[in-house]
């Protein structure tokens, strides 16, 4: 995804769109929207994607029933009928096993509209446009056979059409007549338009081969991974079980097992990069499962170790070494699993991140170790969405941008300033020039961090003053 548009949608009122990149840091003070923007990038994928049941309550973002999603202003404001998002994304390459995959060699959005059903926010139009074409399902205009109608158009107009049951039925996809199955006959000029030229009919049959580029891509992708912003607690003994991806990362401990257990190659290989990450955040050494048993079945542990200058230190519970190391663990192995085996977790890693808060409970040295973590996972194919309260790992980022340390150059990072104003909040998309300093920043952003110097300087004297 390359940027999000809201509208109405919680304590976004007014529409705006936000730019995402590779590495995307979310930043601003409490309450001011970030968590729902996080939840929202998920729901569109879904929408857009996987075409599933919308439900703003899954785990981790509990966003409530219409009324808590809808923006209200209180007062003659009174609350929204319906709210607003979408996304831009464009072509993607990947390298996966020696075999190019990619969605479209243009760039293309989705858009969506939510409406109320009952209690329950739901979709009532959904939009793909690409150039100035563009297809709408309308969920609220429904023909006789229980299908949406779409709504068609191009630069010369739109027209409103009824798909093809013959068509969609179709078992070969070659057969399929018309764009998106509709049926020619059935459809109905919009006012001040004229019936389709067959140039028209031509760019809707490139519109509809994108579209089912775009959709193919999405199921062979994983939705994206939402981090609790509180993990898992670890515990003294974990018994063996089918790991599943959870936010809070309980599944973690049964994973390393896993890979523990069923091939000591890849053990090695995914162990040497979280103990890489382990000695440049100062937080461990070594990594290691310590088995019950002679068996896969057994009870486990795991176990870390600190070196001394001279000697290694004792191996130690996870759950006896600070409450740090257990919250950043499974955050950082479900970015270095890489495609250990897939089949655990039903499939390769996401393409998208959605990390709330990962550096909690860390000292300010391994956050910074975070940041450069960051700096290395985030790419084009692996979009990493981060909310942060941390100067030390948005300094790192920076600092790591500007010597060059990775491949991630200064456009590859957005900031994402979320300013409160009044009883709305505005997204500020700040970026990060070749020496690392954030350009375009509001005074909102700067003016705490210069109050606070400045009544470090002068006892009670406020800037300005």
């Amino acid at each position: 995804m390359d940027e999000i548009t809201l509208k109405n949608f919680r304590c976004f009122r007014e529409e705006q769109t936000a730019r995402l990149a590779p590495l995307t840091l979310l930043v601003g003070e409490n309450s001011t929207g970030k968590t729902s923007f996080m939840a929202m990038i998920r729901a569109l994928w879904d929408v857009a994607y996987q075409r599933t049941n919308l439900d703003f309550k899954e785990e981790p973002y509990d966003l409530g029933s219409f009324d808590e999603i809808a923006h209200h202003r209180g007062g003659r404001g009174g609350r929204a009928t319906n709210f607003e998002a979408g996304f831009a994304a464009s072509q993607r390459v990947i390298q996966n096993n020696q075999r190019a995959e990619f969605a479209t060699d243009r760039s293309y959005r989705f858009n969506v509209k939510f409406g109320r059903s009952g209690t329950a926010p739901v979709s009532v139009s959904r939009r793909f446009s690409c150039d100035d074409v563009w297809i709408e399902e309308l969920s609220g205009h429904i023909t006789p056979h229980g299908i949406p109608m779409l709504l068609l158009g191009t630069s010369n107009g739109a027209w409103l059409g009824e798909i093809s049951v013959e068509s969609l039925i179709s078992e070969f996809e070659s057969s399929r007549p018309w764009p998106f199955h509709v049926d020619p006959g059935s459809l109905k000029v919009r006012q001040g338009s004229e019936s389709p030229t067959e140039e028209d009919w031509e760019r809707l049959r490139l519109l509809s081969r994108i579209f089912d580029e775009v959709q193919d891509f999405g199921r062979r992708k994983q939705r994206p991974y939402a981090s609790a912003p509180v993990r898992s607690k670890p515990q003294r003994t974990y018994d063996p079980g089918r790991p599943t991806r959870d936010p809070e990362g309980d599944y973690v401990p049964m994973y390393l097992a896993d890979v523990f257990f069923q091939d000591k190659r890849q053990w090695n290989s995914l162990k040497q990069k979280l103990e890489k990450f382990g000695q440049e955040s100062g937080l461990f050494d070594e990594i290691s499962v310590k088995s019950f048993g002679r068996k896969a079945s057994e009870p486990f542990q795991v176990q870390i170790r600190k070196f001394g200058s001279r000697i290694k230190g004792p191996q130690r519970n996870l759950i006896d070494v600070g409450y740090g190391v257990s919250q950043v663990l499974p955050v950082v192995t479900e970015l270095l699993r890489g495609d250990y085996f897939m089949e655990l977790l039903r499939g390769p890693p996401p393409s998208i991140f959605l990390l709330q808060q990962p550096e909690v409970h860390l000292h300010p040295s391994a956050q910074a170790a975070l940041g450069s973590l960051f700096c290395q996972i985030a790419k084009p194919e692996r979009q990493l969405v981060i909310e942060t309260h941390s100067d030390h790992l948005l300094d790192r980022v920076r600092m790591d941008v500007r010597d060059g340390t990775t491949d991630l150059k200064p456009d590859d990072v957005s900031i994402l300033f979320f300013e409160r104003k009044d009883l709305d909040v505005r997204i500020h998309s700040l970026r990060i020039d070749e020496e690392g300093n954030i350009e375009g920043a509001p005074d909102g952003y700067r003016n705490f961090f210069l109050e606070e110097t400045a009544r470090s300087l002068w006892k009670r004297q406020s800037i300005g003053t």
